[in-house]
């Protein structure tokens, strides 16, 4: 009885020596999540935690150029390269464990937009991840039309390979017409989307942002990507159905689902 008591304490000692690193890695918010390499798929964000005082820096690139035009045309304006974009640079720090805070400016009408994000639970204690958003944004360097916004990243990964993505945004101030002429002015959308691992360090993703609510003009927001991670950097060329990188420029959506665009993302982490 003695012996098989000790057997067993033993066998219980070796597994908890196994699992417990493993769950620690799991909360380790320095440790490389090979399934959610990155803060954001395309333009949507991921429930990737920064580690506290980390940072990482991200630049966007969203082409003009319409590539389902006459192909020789297209080719004649490399793609979209000759024809202008809109441009945003990234910043975000973490100031808590768990939280974040950035800094996103896009070129598009030069809109700031200020975001925080707070994990609220773990995969590794919960089915899910959910990390709570809230963020403002105003167009002419944060000086006219603000639009604030709310929301959630409801996530889950399937070991390595793969990353999918659930998450209701409420947007304000959407539509840019003044308020006595609109009927909306806000915009509720569910974004959609997810990450796929196929090789070591190559992956695609896709994302769509139906709106489910409130102004919806035109076409909702979608893109696919493929992406290669080299260390601390993640390189990705993206297709989209709009320029949209920040809340309230996904709600507005783009002119047609019929037209895509050119764009790529380049991210760096600092930890």
């Amino acid at each position: 009885m003695i012996r098989s008591s000790i057997r067993l304490l033993l066998a219980l000692a070796f597994t908890a020596a196994i699992v417990s690193p493993a769950l620690a890695q799991d909360d380790d918010d320095a440790v490389l999540k090979l399934a959610e390499p990155d803060f954001t798929l395309v333009s949507l964000p991921t429930s990737l935690r920064l580690p506290k005082y980390g940072s990482a820096f991200r630049v966007t690139h969203r082409f003009f150029r319409d590539l389902t035009d006459k192909f020789g045309d297209v080719a004649g304006d490399l793609f979209g390269l000759d024809n202008g974009a809109a441009i945003g640079l990234e910043y975000r720090f973490g100031i808590v464990k768990n939280g974040q805070l950035g800094f996103h400016r896009s070129s598009d009408d030069k809109t700031i937009e200020l975001f925080g994000e707070y994990g609220v639970l773990r995969q590794s204690k919960a089915k899910l991840d959910v990390t709570a958003l809230l963020s403002v944004e105003g167009t002419n360097n944060f000086q006219d039309s603000y639009s604030p916004a709310i929301g959630a990243v409801i996530s889950r990964t399937v070991k390595d390979w793969a990353a999918f993505y659930v998450e209701p945004v409420w947007v304000n101030n959407t539509n840019r017409l003044p308020a006595e002429l609109v009927d909306a002015n806000s915009t509720f959308f569910v974004g959609l989307g997810t990450r796929i691992r196929f090789r070591p360090t190559v992956y695609i993703t896709a994302e769509i942002a139906p709106r489910a609510g409130g102004y919806a003009p035109d076409a909702p927001h979608g893109s696919i990507g493929i992406e290669k991670r080299a260390g601390g950097h993640l390189f990705q060329l993206n297709f989209s159905t709009s320029q949209a990188t920040t809340p309230g420029q996904i709600a507005r959506g783009g002119a047609s689902a019929s037209d895509w665009t050119m764009g790529f993302n380049i991210s760096r982490k600092f930890f």
